[in-house]
């Protein structure tokens, strides 16, 4: 079966001619082999394009790499053995689902014939530097065939983490974390209390049960049983994460 390569484009572009694109570069080719069984469309196949149907050359899955806000292309094979035309749905599935592009959502592959599908995957302008798993998922025939997609997002990584809205509550210390950079942290806190007559806190720093994505704010609370009643007291956060992120807050 003849092979064909993947065309990747890193440089952003308008959507409309892309997709003008992908329709004109449909890739039709009988395949070297064909079921000679009954015409029904089981057995088809779905896997990345350019790696043949097996051995070394064969893609496991698709790799692009990419800056935020670029455009990238390649191409799908599904394979067609049978002796009646087999169409497919395509979309994107996991977290980069809704990067991909397809010129059709739907694609009619001829009876004993190998279709080159070209797809494009947008990648947006706020995408997080780092690694963002997909698939493309495709529907015929009754059955689905998925085909994984790895996706490196190119670009500077800033870790900013803040601590914020610290009070004391009874026997409770509450507070708030604010992921301020592009990148997810693991945040791991610290906390000192500080009276009249000295310490009265001193909790070293331990990871937090979370992941804080870009962005995201969450509002956490510390137990504190033993807090005086009457005694002014100052308390002190203080909060790290991976990349140099810290910040500490009083209340």
């Amino acid at each position: 079966m003849p092979q064909s390569t993947p065309y990747v484009h890193r440089r952003p572009f308008a959507l409309a001619v892309l997709f003008g694109a992908l329709l004109l570069s449909l890739l039709v080719v009988p395949p070297a082999a064909a079921d000679d069984g009954p015409g029904t469309p089981a057995g088809w196949t779905a896997r990345p394009a350019g790696g043949g149907s097996a051995g070394e050359d064969a893609r496991p899955y698709v790799y692009l790499e990419g800056t935020p806000g670029t455009v990238l292309q390649d191409r799908l094979s599904v394979t067609n053995p049978a002796r009646t035309p087999l169409t497919v749905r395509l979309r994107g599935d996991g977290p980069a689902g809704p990067w991909f592009r397809f010129a059709a959502d739907t694609v009619t592959v001829p009876a004993r014939t190998r279709a080159d599908v070209p797809f494009a995957l947008a990648v947006p302008r706020d995408a997080v530097p780092g690694g963002v798993a997909g698939e493309i998922l495709t529907v015929g025939g009754g059955e689905e065939r998925r085909v994984p997609v790895r996706v490196r997002v190119g670009g500077p990584t800033l870790a900013a983490l803040t601590v914020e809205d610290v009070e004391v509550s009874g026997r409770t210390i509450r507070y708030a974390l604010v992921n301020r950079g592009n990148a997810p942290l693991r945040p791991r806190l610290s906390v000192r209390a500080e009276g009249a007559f000295g310490t009265l806190l001193d909790r070293q720093a331990r990871p937090l049960p979370l992941e804080l994505a870009p962005g995201r704010r969450v509002e956490l609370t510390e137990p504190w049983p033993d807090a005086p009643a009457l005694d002014s007291v100052t308390v002190r956060l203080r909060v790290t994460a991976e990349g140099g992120a810290r910040d500490e807050a009083a209340a």
